[in-house]
């Protein structure tokens, strides 16, 4: 399996067969695409690191023109394939060419941007009065099933993505011994988005938005889903195996399937209007 700085140089950040990233990666909640889609002036919809195309989908569902980019190019044929356009480029260097936007959106794609040269660029495709909003799935997996894959944190903090080297990341417990809750555990990622968004000062007041859900994975549906999460995607064939085998016998002891809470956090501003 090839390495992250490889895959980068290749143009492929996701060593993974597409098609299964698309099947087991969760959508988001219609409620954030609703009120993303009424929110902004227009109908544009620029998706930064758009991948197999999930929430693209969503958002021309809702009735939104959305152009895709990304920078790995399997990711994006397979978009193509399902209808949503897609230039291959690292977002904070693609060119937009004159065309500007309604929204940007990043849909569990930021931690692979410069949050402050990635807030610039949106901010300059970005039409007046239109919306940045960035958001992430937050997830906290039964200590059981974590541990078993060696997995107490969530897979982009052991990612260790070149944007948030410098981020104080929380630990999967508090001092007093409580296990924290989803969004204890990913609110530094979203302080770091929101910090970015706050330094380029083209963006007015940035807010957080929260959608809780919950789902239920069966120990098929979880053993396919884990190989697409950064962490577990650069482990060797061997050792990927080994974790899954332990991840499966963990699930089968809690019955053969188990509950996720997850709470779908936006970190959305407009961009300001010009004086």
């Amino acid at each position: 399996m090839t390495s992250r700085a490889q895959r980068k140089s290749a143009g492929s950040y996701f060593s993974g067969d597409a098609a299964h990233y698309n099947d087991s990666r969760p959508a988001y909640p219609q409620a954030l695409i609703q009120r993303i889609a009424e929110a902004i002036p227009g109908g544009d919809v620029l998706n930064a690191g758009c991948g197999t195309g999930i929430e693209a989908r969503q958002f021309q569902a809702a009735g939104c023109s959305v152009l895709g980019v990304d920078p790995d190019t399997q990711l994006a044929e397979f978009a193509r394939g399902t209808g949503v356009p897609v230039e291959v480029s690292r977002f904070e260097e693609w060119e937009p060419a004159g065309r500007t936007f309604d929204a940007v959106v990043a849909g569990t794609a930021w931690h692979w941007v410069d949050p402050i040269a990635g807030a610039a660029k949106a901010a300059t495709v970005l039409r007046q009065r239109g919306l940045l909003a960035v958001f992430h799935h937050a997830s906290l997996t039964p200590p059981e099933v974590a541990d078993a894959a060696g997995m107490s944190l969530p897979p982009w903090t052991l990612r260790s993505a070149d944007a948030y080297r410098q981020a104080a990341y929380a630990s999967a417990f508090s001092p007093d011994g409580r296990r924290r809750s989803p969004l204890e555990l990913y609110q530094p990622m979203f302080d770091t988005i929101a910090d970015g968004i706050g330094r380029t000062g083209g963006f007015g007041e940035v807010e957080q938005w929260h959608f809780g859900w919950e789902r239920t994975f069966t120990r098929a549906e979880w053993l396919k889903l884990l190989p697409t999460q950064g962490a577990l995607a650069q482990l060797t064939p061997e050792r990927l195996a080994e974790v899954l085998r332990a991840v499966g016998d963990a699930i089968d002891r809690m019955g053969g399937s188990f509950a996720m809470p997850y709470a779908t956090i936006a970190v959305a501003a407009v961009r300001k209007t010009a004086n």
